[in-house]
């Protein structure tokens, strides 16, 4: 195919969606290689220092969309250092310089500053889309700057950022001849919000289709705007707490039964159990459902509600769902392809009452599963009737879910469920790992079974060194390695940097006194966390000093 026209091979391209078989042909030939950097309109970057922006930029002068992700994934959990770096400002300056047609951009645990998003708003005429998720450093001026300048948004998605606010005013930022609005989420936002501007913003953007709102705005507020809008197909609701005997809970149950095209639904901050009788017109068309906000459901009202869903295929609740509420869905949700248990209580103990019998039923009936993810944040919590590890449990998940591709879970597992994911999760590419297993054993089954791994995490597990050294070469396939509060050693790390010169090895310490490596530290020090990537760009410059390269 060498010989045809690189507008042949340009069109072909275009229907390769995925960012590893657009990798891919990139490395046939020079030819493929040139047609393909040039075509090149969506880059994924899934380690923000795995790469220098610039020589992104330079490769793929016409991108369109770009997306970047920065701190680890366990600094959801508290465990990176709020200063340990992932700054959006390279990306956004090398982006200004090289790629002015950037329409889009998507960025994920990194820190956004208001300057950054201000460059942002007035460096792209024809910026359509901004996706912050788990980002911080920015408060509401930032996002005033972006509905001032950007025209042309399409899409405001703002999901877990820790965003400071400076009043209720930036929604009154978008002009009055802004209608381009398709998705718009700002349920992360702990401010008031203008009712009336967000009312008329949602009116005059017909092709609105997802609204996410805070707990700020009101269910009166909610009757208004899905009144106006009732060709929503995603909606996050803002508070749901209403009297059942007063008009404004007849109006919200009259307005989503007009709702036919809703098929996600989150939100519920302080839910009231007898509002979600509201909802229940719409449940037989959600294929997502989202209750890790609703702390206020018990597990009743939530099972009622779930067992209404016969078309999920994504379903994020709390640990109060217990074994009853997992059967539920086993029975109920056919279709289901994520499922994520949250712990009500990040701090507590996590799911408290789930057994084997509840994992082996849903990894029975619900065998299409991409994800999953169960978290119990007590190592010494056994089966609550056999009293036994649940290692079957999660070992029938991976049996009968042949397609899983990512996988998080914790508790009282033994090796034996890491020879159960190595024989079995053959397309697994992310795997998170806490309080879990016996020995370096099962750190060792994972990295020779799971063949399409990606990124491996692991926390409080008796993990050490044999495990780390076992299969170097490994690492080099996957994007990133994390442990923390494992058995890993300050020599176990060096002699892991000394073979793979190619991957960044980085040592988070903490600890007062230690800022920097030095030598009369033993080689038997216990490392605190311990970050490995690949990269092409060698040792990082913005790194602090608690952060030792290796």
């Amino acid at each position: 195919m060498t010989y045809f026209p690189e507008e042949v091979v340009e069109h072909i391209f275009d229907f390769l969606g995925s960012h590893r078989d657009r990798n891919a042909v990139s490395t046939v030939c020079k030819a493929w290689y040139h047609v393909e950097r040039l075509s090149r309109r969506n880059v994924f970057v899934g380690n923000c220092y795995a790469i220098r922006p610039e020589r992104v930029m330079s490769r793929f002068p016409g991108m369109k969309s770009l997306s970047v992700k920065g701190k680890p994934h366990f600094a959801d959990y508290n465990l990176v250092p709020y200063d340990w770096g992932g700054f959006a400002l390279p990306w956004i300056k090398a982006a200004v310089l090289r790629c002015p047609g950037l329409e889009d951009l998507r960025l994920k645990r990194m820190v956004v500053t208001d300057d950054d998003l201000d460059l942002l708003a007035r460096s792209f005429p024809n910026f359509r889309s901004l996706v912050l998720v788990s980002c911080e450093g920015f408060s509401t001026d930032g996002l005033a700057a972006i509905a001032t300048y950007c025209r042309g948004l399409r899409e405001l998605d703002l999901q877990e950022n820790e965003v400071e606010d400076h009043g209720r005013q930036w929604l009154s930022c978008f002009h009055e001849s802004c209608t381009s609005l398709v998705s718009l989420n700002f349920a992360c936002l702990k401010g008031e919000v203008n009712a009336g501007v967000l009312e008329r913003l949602v009116a005059r953007c017909p092709n609105l289709r997802s609204l996410k709102l805070n707990r700020a705005v009101s269910v009166e507020s909610l009757n208004e705007i899905v009144a106006r809008a009732p060709y929503l197909v995603d909606l996050g609701t803002g508070s749901f707490t209403v009297d059942p005997h007063t008009d404004a809970y007849q109006r919200l149950m009259n307005s989503f039964s007009k709702c036919k095209s809703l098929n996600s639904l989150s939100g519920f901050w302080e839910a009231s159990p007898h509002c979600l009788d509201a909802v229940y017109p719409v449940c037989i068309n959600l294929t997502v459902l989202n209750l890790s906000y609703a702390p206020a459901i018990q597990a009743d009202d939530l099972i009622k509600l779930i067992s209404l869903c016969f078309k999920l295929q994504k379903l994020w609740v709390l640990d109060c769902i217990g074994d009853k509420g997992l059967a539920v869905v086993a029975s109920t949700c056919k279709e289901l392809q994520e499922l994520r248990v949250f712990p009500s209580d990040i701090y507590g103990a996590g799911a408290t009452s789930v057994t084997e019998e509840a994992l082996i039923t849903v990894a029975k009936n619900c065998p299409h599963f991409t994800r999953f993810r169960l978290c119990i944040l007590d190592p010494w919590k056994p089966d609550p009737v056999t009293n036994q590890p649940l290692d079957e449990g999660f070992g029938a998940i991976v049996r009968s879910c042949r397609n899983l591709r990512r996988l998080s879970l914790s508790g009282l597992l033994t090796d034996q469920v890491f020879l159960y994911i190595g024989l079995y999760a053959k397309c697994l590419e992310m795997l998170s790992i806490a309080f879990a297993g016996d020995s370096d054993k099962g750190m060792v089954y994972i990295l020779k079974g799971c063949k399409n791994l990606r990124k491996l995490e692991i926390r409080d597990c008796p993990f050490g060194d044999i495990a780390l050294l076992n299969d170097v070469a490994k690492y080099e396939t996957m994007r990133s390695l994390w442990m923390s509060s494992c058995d890993v050693t300050l020599g176990g790390c060096k002699a892991l940097a000394a073979k793979m010169p190619r991957l960044n090895v980085e040592i988070i310490n903490e600890s007062e006194g230690t800022d920097k490596l030095e030598e009369n530290i033993s080689d038997l020090h216990k490392v605190e966390k311990m970050y490995v990537y690949r990269t092409v760009a060698g040792p990082r410059n913005d790194a602090p000093d608690f952060v030792w390269t290796l």
